[in-house]
């Protein structure tokens, strides 16, 4: 285990380094969030980006973003391997030492991991904090989001995340990250696919952090039904999208109908959480 001081150094420049906080974000393609434009703008983008193609051209589109916004996780960047920004990345971090040093039982899990950098965090603070029993679990489809089904989950009928390549990182590319930081073994563990396929049979005993970012209804009440049961008392439950409607409405409604009251605490303009006081 390393060093109280070395610990926080290391961890500080981590949480900077997933989030590319140590650099300005660059122009991004105009291509890159097409799929969200209205359609006259998204066929006037393709045209234009396929009649550069020909000469090996590629219109850049400069993007001015305050420190606020970076560090609230409001934007979507090009380089970063984690889009939560160093507030969730601070809370996250605080989360884990607080179950460590209190000897809260259980695995960590976040469920919807994009690039992995959350999860690449956890395993790191758990390596520099000297803890060798428990397991990050890397829940995603590694494909992206899924469909709205607007029968079973009216209030994701409107979602058009699975419309957007962007959001779609690979289980290889997940794999890789976690390598290149130093942090990929057997104590990482892949749950790939669909929540409501995975989640159910996953082996899972208990959990002493369970990180929600599934931005839909569905998929946050995937994770809610069948991972919060085994939270264990002191446990965290975060939401990442919190304020984003459906999200916050699977999260009301799973509260209400298990008669959960702990105080749900704000982390940024994003994403709260609460701390299990009792079994449920």
């Amino acid at each position: 285990m390393m060093k109280p001081e070395s610990v926080k150094l290391y961890l500080d420049l981590l949480k900077k380094t997933l989030s590319y906080s140590l650099w300005q974000e660059p122009p991004v393609p105009i291509t890159l969030f097409n799929e969200t434009r209205s359609l006259f703008k998204w066929a006037a983008v393709l045209m234009l980006s396929r009649a550069l193609a020909t000469r090996d051209l590629v219109v850049m589109k400069r993007r001015h973003l305050t420190d606020y916004q970076r560090s609230n996780g409001q934007i979507w960047p090009l380089y970063a391997d984690t889009m939560i920004g160093m507030r969730r990345l601070d809370q996250l971090q605080s989360a884990v030492e607080t179950v460590l040093a209190e000897g809260i039982e259980g695995d960590f899990i976040e469920t919807g991991v994009w690039r992995g950098g959350a999860c690449i965090f956890m395993r790191a603070a758990l390596a520099a904090y000297g803890d060798e029993d428990r397991s990050v679990f890397v829940a995603d489809s590694f494909a992206g989001l899924p469909e709205p089904d607007s029968r079973a989950c009216p209030a994701d009928r409107d979602s058009i995340f699975h419309r957007i390549p962007y959001l779609a990182v690979s289980r290889e590319e997940v794999e890789r990250n976690f390598a290149k930081y130093g942090l990929l073994d057997d104590r990482v563990i892949f749950l790939q696919g669909w929540f409501r396929d995975t989640l159910p049979t996953a082996p899972i005993g208990k959990l002493a952090i369970l990180r929600l970012d599934g931005d839909m209804y569905g998929s946050t009440m995937d994770a809610l039904e069948n991972l919060y049961p085994k939270l264990s008392p002191g446990g965290f439950c975060i939401i990442d999208d919190f304020f984003l409607g459906p999200c916050r409405l699977a999260v009301e409604e799973y509260r209400l109908a298990h008669g959960i009251d702990e105080e749900i605490r704000i982390i940024d303009s994003c994403s709260a959480y609460w701390r299990k006081t009792v079994e449920e």
